[in-house]
Formats: C-alpha cells, structure tokens, sequence
C-alpha cells in the first residue's frame, strides 16, 4: 500500500521505517526541512536500536522517503497517519493539540479524492470528532474522507519490536460509516494479523481512551509499589522481595513493580496529567482525583533519593562529588525530558554538590538541558574522586558493575542504587555502603 506519515519525531519516524519494513511505501512529512534531510540521509535523530538499520535498508530499497510538501504527500497516497506531539500546555495539565490540528488544516483542503485520515497520537477524548468536522468541513472530497483512530503502545527502547509485533491492535472507527476504515487497516497491518495479533474494533471515543487508561494504570502501579516502598523503609522491609512475592498473583503480574526513582519521559507523566484535565472538562474530575496522588508520589521519589544521597555524604552536599550514573528517563534511550535522573542530577547542584553525570547515550541531550552540570565519557571518569555514586539510570552497563571496578577510584565508598538493580551483600561485603530504595 501507500502511506503517509505526517510527524517524524519518535513516534512518526519509527511508524514510517516499521511500515516501510512491512512492505508498504511510505512517504514521511515534517515542516522541518533539517529533520527530514537528516533522515533522508539515513539519519535518526534520537537513539531506539535496529531504527537506523532498518532506515538504511528501506531507503535504499525505495519504498521509504521523506519530504516538506503536502501537496506531495496528498498526491502520493490516500491513508494518511497522524504522529505528532500532543505535548503538555504550559502552566496546564491539558494537552496541546496545536500540531495536530495544524497538519488536518493543512492537509485536508488538498483531498480531492477519497482517503482515510489514521490517528496515532495520543490526543484526548472528543479530538477525533472534533478532526472529522474540520476535515468534513475543508476537504474538496468532503464526506469521502474517513477518519480513524490507531493509538500507539511504543516502548522507547522496544519501540521496532513494539511496531512490527504488537500485543494489540486497537482501531475505533466512525460508528456511522462502519466497514472502509476497518478494511484498509486490517490490510496496513496483515502481517500482524497473521501472527495473531488480537485486533479491537472500537468507536472512536473509546480509542482515544485506550491509550490514555493504559498509561494511567501503568503510572498507578508504579506509585503503587514506590508508596509500599516508603513503608518498607519505615518498616525495615525490603520491597524488591514484597514485589516478588506479589508477582506470582496471576492477577498483579511483576511488570511494573520496581520500585525506585519513579517514571518521567516524554509520554506517562504529561498523559496521565491530560488524562485527569479532560476527565475535569467532562465533568467527572473526581473519576480520576487519584491520579493526582500517583503523580505526587512519583516526584517524591525524587527528593527521596536526593535525601539519600545528602545522608550519604554525611548529611550535607555541600562541596561534595556526586557521580550520576544515568541521565535518560529509562535505558536503551535518549530521551531526557523529565528524567527523573537528570532532575535529581540538577537537585543536587543546587544543594552545593559538584554533580558529574555519565550516560551511554544521553549525553548530547542532557547537556542542552542542564549545560552547568559536569559530563563525563565513561563510567570511570564519573566516578574518579565521588564521595558518593548514584545509580539513576538502569542501563545494562551499570547493572553489570562491580565493587572492585570502582573502590580504587572514589573518595568514599558510598552507593545509592536508586534504580535496586545492583546486589546489596555483594556491594556491602565489599565494604561499600548500599543505600536502596524501599530495602
């Protein structure tokens, strides 16, 4: 088939290359002429594995390009996929649907023949009634295009895999004009559908939800076990053994469970917080009050793990070194906005301490949010003369760490695992002392 995908950010430049990899051609649109040509040139602007392959493999195949023009992309297809930020209003816990509604405004007077208009951003519900009556109301075809929503459940890090092999398809489609819509996504994603992939057809209400609920409970699980953590460490518990524990529940599941510095990234914190700001303009605010305290829970987690390392450095930071292991939101990511890594990271510095962070990939981002932070090239050179090291980020790279890698390096042999990924007896009978989250 032939697809458009209008958005080449994360979300849209991963849907792209996935779709080209299945077989379609696919053409990418972004008004950002660099971004495209960096793209065009085989270039991912953010880090996800086996993305740039896979960009290589199908721009040299043909089926995969990149442009600026809509009037190019209206000509070049008739299914065109919606993948632009949805990010959070300044000073507000709605979302800012300025970039989608800019590409339907743009588009739709350029549909002269039938199409199909496929949302994947995460957008509040009610937006996609509200894109049907503009695009109704501006495109010469007029009631010819149909518009879908095809919410995404990308894992950054898993995000190919979550592409080409989902664990659901969900679909909401105009309850009036059943049929069309249904068809051409059942063939977008036939390769899918042939794994067995289960596929919910839905309104287009109930869509728009999905994705909204999925994120909110996950959010909520999360605050969950770092609330019990905080019990634990009043309690004298160790919440990695009560989270084992409630895992063999067929009904809880492990996933999810870890307690530590808590969630952030570009999509769980501003979707839950869009999630209650609509639920306020429906008028059902109370439904969703509790996201409130899951939200408050996980910054607190924060300034836990900055109280942590200030105890560890014999309850002052000031003048101190603090080596910061980690600055993306989760591993196997750039993504630096609202890393509760980095947010702590900047904590500290402002507590007096002389804060040094090392990420395997982060660092380029991190530095254009936090420039008066020091960076270093390696773990090694983070960690010369610390009083104290932190464990931020869960990369692979510091899971694997041993004591005697760094007892010769640090002023003071002090760990906090702000992330409970390394083994305590194992740091503890080295000599170090381990500070945990929860444990």
């Amino acid at each position: 088939m032939r697809l458009t995908v209008f958005g080449t950010g994360y979300l849209g430049a991963t849907h792209a290359v996935c779709m080209a990899e299945l077989g379609h051609d696919v053409l990418g649109v972004d008004i950002d002429a660099d971004k495209i040509a960096a793209l065009t040139r085989g270039q991912v602007p953010f880090h996800e594995p086996g993305l740039p392959e896979m960009l290589a493999s199908n721009l040299a195949s043909g089926r995969l390009g990149f442009t600026t023009s809509y009037r190019e992309a209206a000509d070049f297809a008739d299914v065109h996929f919606l993948a632009v930020g949805t990010p959070q209003k300044k000073g507000e816990y709605a979302a800012d649907l300025r970039h989608v509604h800019s590409v339907v405004d743009t588009l739709a007077p350029l549909l002269v023949e039938s199409a199909l208009v496929v949302g994947k951003s995460t957008v509040p519900v009610g937006t996609a009634a509200e894109l049907r009556r503009r695009i109704c109301a501006t495109a010469p075809a007029g009631d010819a295009v149909e518009l879908a929503w095809n919410p995404e459940f990308l894992r950054e890090g898993h995000a190919v895999q979550d592409t080409l092999h989902p664990d659901r398809l969900v679909v909401g489609v105009d309850r009036d004009r059943p049929g069309r819509a249904e068809r051409i996504l059942r063939q977008v994603y036939a390769q899918s559908l042939r794994e067995d992939t289960p596929f919910v057809l839905t309104d287009l209400a109930t869509a728009e939800l999905v994705k909204g609920a999925a994120n909110a409970f996950l959010a909520t699980k999360v605050s969950f076990i770092n609330a019990v953590a905080e019990i634990c460490e009043a309690a004298g518990a160790d919440v990695t053994v009560l989270a084992d524990a409630l895992g063999h529940d067929a009904r809880i599941g492990r996933r999810y469970l870890n307690a530590g510095l808590g969630f952030g990234g570009g999509c769980l914190p501003k979707d839950i917080r869009a999630f209650m700001a609509r639920a306020g303009e429906l008028g059902v605010d109370q439904a969703l009050s509790f996201l409130r305290e899951v939200d408050n829970i996980n910054m607190r987690r924060r300034s836990k793990v900055v109280q942590l390392v200030t105890a560890a450095c014999g309850g002052s930071l000031l003048g101190v070194n603090v080596a910061v292991l980690g600055a993306a939101f989760k591993p196997e990511s750039d993504d630096v906005r609202d890393s509760p890594a980095l947010n702590v990271a900047g904590m500290m510095q402002l507590h007096g301490a002389t804060v040094t962070v090392y990420d395997p990939e982060a660092t380029a981002n991190s530095r254009r949010v936090f420039p008066t932070l020091d960076y270093a090239t390696s773990t090694s050179e983070a960690c010369d003369n610390a009083d104290a090291i932190l464990i931020a980020t869960e990369w692979n790279e510091f899971r694997a760490l041993r004591p005697e890698d760094l007892a010769a390096l640090v002023r003071s042999r002090s760990i906090v695992d702000a992330r409970n990924c390394l083994d305590p007896a194992q740091w503890r009978d080295a000599g170090w002392t381990y500070r945990g989250m929860g444990r």
